[in-house]
């Protein structure tokens, strides 16, 4: 198995709902099941026909079979008719059939039944020329059933998408509306900016439907129509994108850095053709006088040619002096406005960090899309990705680290620190939740910190009972953070982002405000990606079930549930941030310009303060003393409460009108988390160290701690086996006691496999590069032999298990790792050899930033203990990615997805795979679509048919061969960027193919 199997990817957060919905009091619970309406003889059911989107030429069409009545429907088909051109091009979750304008839907084998209260969607794709009207009458096994009320359709006619503007003009918006069941009420006109803002230009009530934008000032706009229906059903039309400018030069990219000796380019373009021949010049200005244009300073465009980029070259100087200065260059032409392109000078390394420099570039260029409008990274370039996020535009913390790593190599090869504090303020602006975000922290009683809730083994499991009765223990961290900072909001990130409001929730579900904190993972080890159901960080209940919200998919509220907000944080993420963090410090302070990034720093140390909570027991109950049953003791302190080691996560939460919180921690602790380095900067750098009193030395503790860890971790082979729990089971061993025998570390259960297993945790050899890519970094910068030791032994294994030639361009590392025995006990005074823990590698894949993990791996270790195999194995790894896997967007190499057959995988009771939705639970997302037991992956994320990538899934889905992807994802490009990198400063005099 590929991606998923051998890692879910950035985030295998199994924050149980326990952890995450931590009270249920308050509001009165609704009603679970679908409202009955009596149909006629034969069955009773009720239809709702929605669009999941509709792109002009064609349409996702949602169909929610509800029955009504008091017997099950066995067997059913669907039957309905369009009145325009409507044609079937593609259906699921039911046999789809088209005769002329009459469609059909008869019953897949595995959803045959709908029983009474209860409901179940299918969906198809179709073309479409003309007006799409919506269908009227439905039948169900040739009874006409009542039809729920449908949402009205809406679709702009005017302007066309791509159409130009010149400022100041009045813009004609047009629409059709209209609605199958009652009338249109209301359309409602909006634009939004790349800026994120959204603003209503007008409404009218009647048709035919538009208004007039008058005076529209100079920008890219997107439009859209919302039409609201006589019962206030709304939908939102597809979005008209409109640039509104006079002629102008298009430049790409619009910054630049140039590394000294060397040169760099962009290139230059007209916005509309010319009415004769058009010669655009290129103008230097700026202090930096050791950049220059050397070819491409003048530059011809015709009226045939206008839209073909033309290409500048920028040369740089070998002036020390000017290293970090700054040129701009400017593209102007008679009859066409200006544009600029901002250009650094570098310093001279070597040739790996030109290409850093050109991958930078490559990332940081708009047109490439690693960024959305307001200048968050996406999970990846593509969309059509499902791995931890279940959707490509989603942003993980994880991301956010890697981009600071990323700006922080950028600062030190430029002397420009800009980039790197902006990186920063964006994560501090959209994924730490502000004040407002996390109301009634101060009302927190580290005392009762949250009430029990027990982890299950399956999804089918949830939703579970809480239990006030089993003994949790004292949060010992809140009083003095609160005291050192003056306030009890937590300075944390939340792991997951919904950066284009994919799913509509918007802030506490207001429906539109972009990015939005959401959440997926919630219910136990195997519940893997195709098993999630997305829902909002802030669920004030507007969607999901009524009265509800999506609480009740995880905890059993008996009937009674709270508006709430919970937060989960992913702890590696977080240390990986501190990491960045210091090298930017190393940097900034070899060219002089600590000053330039102080305050970041200071935000950095901050947030290492609150990353304390990670080193702690779920409910802080007693470390290394719980077995068998959930009434094992509290903890008391942190001498007796702390596992000392980086748990899967912390979360926290509360009442949204702020009248209660609670903070939980994780049980678990994975080695993939571990950051001994980041352990080691908090509690010595002068710089990263946090302000509370305690900090430093709790850092410290948690250091050696690690280094302990990964020592009994270690296998006979080198390989690092997975970890450790305080809470076997998620439930303390309550349901089931560890492996007879099974070894501990100061009292902490070994688990091969923490956290999640659908995959294994432990199998991705991502989680070996990673967290011994840290190992090799506090040894470069401390020289600790207890860290060498480990590395002795990983480093030959891991290029004995790992390809990197640069002649055939093979380049791969273990598809999967499988491990057998375990450790022995832990002794501090006197270590066991580990002789029977085994591991084994098997497969080849390439995964290209894994290799860059690896190679800043080896490049460390080979700097400081002069391993020439090592640096010449991290050498193969870095020429085979350059010469074998660039491409236009960055680097690549196929991946073939055959758990994509997981799209419409269905529940099995028996293999517990599949979307589980309890029965009798029905939802609704902002969007209209329908979530119940019959739910499948696809289902509750129509919206992925409508993808460019989407053909090759359906192809796949209809019997053919799995398909094929080259994803950019944005860890895996900065993994690799900083890898060149890390090269570059640890080898300087070496050079590409040397």
């Amino acid at each position: 198995m590929r991606r998923t199997a051998r890692r879910s990817r950035d985030r295998r957060l199994t924050v149980t709902a326990t952890a995450t919905v931590l009270a249920l009091l308050g509001a009165a619970g609704g009603a679970l099941s679908a409202p009955a309406a009596e149909a006629a003889a034969g069955v009773s059911c009720n239809v709702s026909y929605a669009l999941g989107n509709d792109w002009g030429s064609g349409f996702t069409a949602n169909l929610t079979i509800t029955d009504t009545g008091t017997t099950p429907i066995n067997g059913w088909t669907l039957g309905y008719a369009y009145t325009g051109n409507q044609t079937l091009q593609n259906g699921w979750n039911g046999t789809w059939t088209q005769t002329g304008k009459n469609v059909t839907v008869t019953s897949p084998s595995w959803a045959a039944t709908i029983n009474p209260g209860t409901s179940y969607t299918t969906s198809a794709n179709f073309g479409y020329s003309g007006t799409n009207t919506a269908p009227t009458t439905f039948t169900v096994n040739g009874t006409t059933c009542h039809g729920a009320n449908q949402a009205p359709t809406v679709s702009l006619t005017s302007p066309t998408a791509g159409q130009t503007f010149t400022p100041g003009s009045t813009v004609k918006l047009a629409a059709d509306a209209a609605d199958a069941d009652g009338t249109v009420s209301k359309v409602d006109f909006y634009a939004s900016t790349s800026a994120g803002s959204n603003t209503l230009i007008g409404s009218t009530t009647t048709a035919p439907y538009g208004a007039s934008w008058a005076n529209v000032p100079a920008g890219d706009y997107s439009l859209t129509a919302v039409a609201t229906d006589n019962s206030g059903a709304t939908t939102t039309s597809s979005p008209v994108a409109i640039k509104v400018s006079g002629p102008t030069l298009l430049v790409s990219p619009a910054t630049l850095a140039v590394q000294q000796g060397s040169t760099g380019t962009f290139t230059v373009a007209l916005s509309q053709a010319p009415a004769a021949d058009t010669t655009v010049t290129v103008a230097r200005s700026g202090s930096d006088t050791d950049l220059s244009v050397k070819s491409g300073g003048t530059l011809t465009f015709t009226t045939a040619n206008w839209s073909t980029p033309q290409t500048v070259t920028v040369a740089a100087g070998t002036d020390a002096a000017q290293v970090g200065g700054t040129a701009t260059f400017t593209a102007s032409a008679t009859g066409f406005g200006s544009a600029a392109v901002a250009v650094t000078e570098a310093a001279k390394s070597s040739g790996y960090d030109q290409y850093f420099l050109d991958l930078y570039s490559k990332m940081k260029n708009p047109a490439n899309g690693y960024f959305s409008p307001q200048g968050i990274p996406y999970h990846s370039v593509e969309t059509l990705v499902v791995e931890a996020p279940d959707y490509g535009h989603e942003t993980t913390s994880e991301t956010y680290s890697y981009w600071l790593w990323l700006e922080a190599d950028y600062g030190r090869v430029t002397g420009d620190w800009t980039a790197f504090n902006n990186a920063w303020t964006s994560l501090e602006t959209y994924l730490i939740p502000s004040h407002a975000q996390q109301p009634g922290q101060s009302t927190y009683s580290p005392s009762k910190p949250a009430t029990y809730g027990p982890e299950k083994a399956q999804p089918d499991q949830y939703p579970i009972k809480l239990n006030s009765g089993v003994p949790v223990g004292s949060d010992p961290l809140a009083a003095e953070l609160s005291s050192t900072y003056g306030t009890s909001d937590l300075y944390s990130p939340a792991w997951l982002l919904d950066t284009d409001n994919r799913y509509g929730f918007g802030q506490c579900e207001d429906g539109t405000t972009k990015p939005s904190l959401i959440n997926t993972f919630q219910r136990g080890p195997e519940e893997s990606v195709w098993e999630t159901v997305p829902q909002p960080d802030c669920d004030v209940m507007k969607y999901g079930s009524p009265g509800s919200g999506f609480l009740s998919l995880f905890n059993d509220g008996g009937g009674s549930f709270s508006k709430q907000y919970k937060y989960t944080d992913a702890p590696d993420a977080d240390a990986r941030l501190v990491q960045a963090a210091y090298w930017a410090e190393q940097f900034a302070k070899a060219q002089g310009k600590s000053a330039a990034i102080t305050a970041t720093l200071g935000k950095a140390a901050k947030l290492g303060d609150y990353l304390r909570y990670s080193l702690y027991d779920k409910y802080f109950k007693q470390a290394g003393n719980c077995l068998g049953s959930t009434a094992c003791p509290a903890g008391s302190s942190k001498a007796n409460e702390q596992l000392g080691l980086l748990t899967w996560y912390f979360a926290w939460g509360g009442d949204t009108g702020g009248a209660w919180s609670w903070r939980v921690s994780g049980s678990a602790a994975h080695q993939g988390y571990q950051n001994p380095m980041a352990a080691w900067v908090l509690a010595n750098d002068p710089g990263l160290k946090p302000s509370s009193p305690t900090a430093s030395t709790d850092w410290a503790g948690s250091l050696d701690k690690q280094l302990q860890f990964f020592q009994w971790l270690q296998s006979g082979e080198g390989g690092i086996a997975g970890g450790a729990t305080n809470s076997w089971g998620g439930n303390y061993g309550d349901d089931a006691a560890p492996p007879a025998g099974d070894p501990t570390f100061y009292g902490l259960y070994y688990d091969w496999r923490p956290e999640y297993h659908d995959p294994a945790s432990n199998q991705w050899f991502g989680f070996q590069t990673w967290s011994m890519e840290r190992f090799a970094e506090y040894y470069n910068a401390t020289g600790d032999a207890r860290a060498k030791a480990i590395l002795d032994k990983w480093v030959p294994w891991a290029m004995s298990v790992a390809k990197a030639d640069p002649a055939t361009g093979t380049l791969t590392t273990p598809d999967a790792l499988t491990w057998t025995g375990a450790p022995d006990t832990w002794s501090a005074t006197s270590p066991g050899a580990n002789a029977g823990l085994h591991v084994t590698a098997a497969g080849g894949a390439t995964d290209l930033g894994v290799a860059g993990s690896l190679a800043k791996t080896l490049a460390y270790y080979a700097a400081k203990s002069g391993s020439s195999t090592a640096q010449k194995f991290a050498q193969n790894i870095l020429d085979t990615i350059h010469a074998k896997f660039a491409d236009s967007l960055g680097y690549s190499a196929p991946e073939t997805r055959t758990d994509f057959n997981r799209f419409t995988q269905p529940y099995s009771a028996t293999t517990h795979q599949g979307l589980y939705v309890p029965s009798g639970w029905t939802g609704t997302y902002p969007d209209g679509t329908k979530i119940n037991s019959s739910s499948t992956f696809l289902s509750i994320r129509p919206w992925y048919t409508s993808d460019p990538q989407w053909s090759k899934v359906q192809t796949y889905l209809d019997g053919g061969a799995a398909p094929t992807f080259n994803y950019h994802r944005f860890w895996a490009e900065a993994d690799i960027a900083t890898a060149f990198d890390t090269f570059a400063q640890l080898f300087p005099g070496v050079n590409p193919g040397s």
